[in-house]
């Protein structure tokens, strides 16, 4: 007898796509715009400047590159330093060294996880004092909820440090009435596979500086000189996104608020699932309403628990289930080793504690039973 195939592993989130991405995507392909570049582009990057509130939008290859050129543009180079959340996934700290600049970590707040604005200022006196310029800070919007911007701006203001805010986690969220992506001098959104919405590989960045959205829209196509043959004044890049993409973007738009709210669903699953249960608690739970959910997480304090996050992790992992801890600080990964930092111990805690779970708007009514069913069994053979 032949054995059943092996179920698909269920992921934390996986992309969400259907017939409107196909329908736009093959409309791109059949209009003959399959290069970088076209309507599509066009039409994604105004709807994108609309939704997020902002005067201008460049689409490009990911948010990586978004980051990489605003801070370009924003002066970091060899001798400056950009001030970064270590609590954060690599890229925002790789971008920075792609310009030459020195990366200098600040810990977070430990109950969001968001840039901590005390030491932020802390971080901002020393290197001032110390003559260091300090080129921009990068606040980062935290499994989709935004920083802490208010305060953040007015504290960077004080120093007269431009903020280039890390969105890329946090499209359809907002801080105080404003949309993700409209804080900053500029923001870089990600539309990478497992984003809340995706165009495969993408990214975008957003301004209301119109002089700088043209510069990264001329160095993000090979900074290529207006003349009849190939000329070049200054090295440039390969970061314009694709208007296939582009086409996938904004069907992917067009549903972005349906699937956040699926997203807002599952949290209110985990949230009744952990009601109650000792040492446990949903990350971020407190004010989500106006997170995107993007990402949900469990925080777990083993001595009163009697578990570990890790110990649910490996749980999870044996039911063909996906779930990862929250970022690995960056002052903790070995290539950051040495970089200077500002630390109270958050990140770390959270690193330690902290657990995500599946939390994608694709999963289906079948995946979301099967994970709760797990994390039933789990919870009931601990109590």
């Amino acid at each position: 007898m032949t054995a059943a195939p092996p179920r698909p592993r269920i992921l934390l989130s996986s992309p969400d796509v259907g017939e409107r991405e196909q329908e736009l995507v093959a409309e791109a392909i059949a209009s003959g715009w399959i290069a970088p570049l076209g309507p599509k582009v066009d039409e994604f990057e105004a709807r994108m400047a609309e939704r997020c509130g902002r005067g201008h939008a460049v689409a490009l290859s990911s948010g990586t590159a978004a980051l990489h050129l605003a801070l370009l543009e924003l002066g970091a180079r060899a001798g400056t330093a950009v001030i970064v959340p270590t609590m954060t996934f690599a890229a925002t700290a790789n971008a920075v060294v792609y310009t030459g600049a020195e990366p200098v970590f600040v810990d977070c707040d430990p109950e969001t996880g968001l840039l901590s604005p005390e030491l932020l200022e802390r971080a901002l006196g020393e290197l001032t004092a110390e003559g260091t310029r300090v080129a921009a800070v990068v606040p980062v919007d935290l499994l989709g909820r935004s920083a802490d911007y208010p305060r953040l701006d007015a504290i960077c203001e004080r120093y007269g440090v431009p903020v280039l805010a890390d969105a890329a986690e946090a499209l359809g969220a907002s801080c105080a009435g404003r949309p993700a992506g409209s804080y900053g001098h500029a923001a870089a959104l990600s539309f990478n596979g497992n984003k809340i919405m995706t165009t495969s590989g993408g990214g975008m960045l957003l301004t209301d500086d119109g002089a700088l959205a043209d510069r990264v829209r001329y160095l993000s196509t090979q900074a290529r000189q207006p003349a009849v043959h190939y000329e070049h004044t200054e090295i440039g890049y390969n970061y314009r996104l694709s208007n296939v993409l582009a086409a996938l973007g904004l069907a992917q738009l067009e549903r972005l608020d349906g699937m956040i709210g699926r997203r807002r669903a599952l949290r209110e699953q985990y949230a009744a699932a952990f009601a109650g249960v000792p040492g446990a608690s949903v990350f971020q739970r407190a004010g989500d309403a106006a997170d995107n959910c993007w990402l949900t997480a469990v925080l777990v304090d083993p001595e009163t628990a009697g578990w570990s996050s890790d110990d649910l992790r490996t749980f999870l992992d044996g039911a063909g289930i996906e779930s990862r801890p929250l970022w690995k600080p960056m002052h903790r990964q070995p290539v950051f080793a040495g970089a200077r930092s500002f630390l109270d111990g958050s990140a770390d805690h959270l690193f330690a504690t902290g657990l995500t779970l599946p939390s994608g708007s694709a999963l289906t009514a079948e995946q979301v039973e099967t994970v709760f069913r797990a994390l039933g069994t789990f919870l009931g053979e601990r109590r």
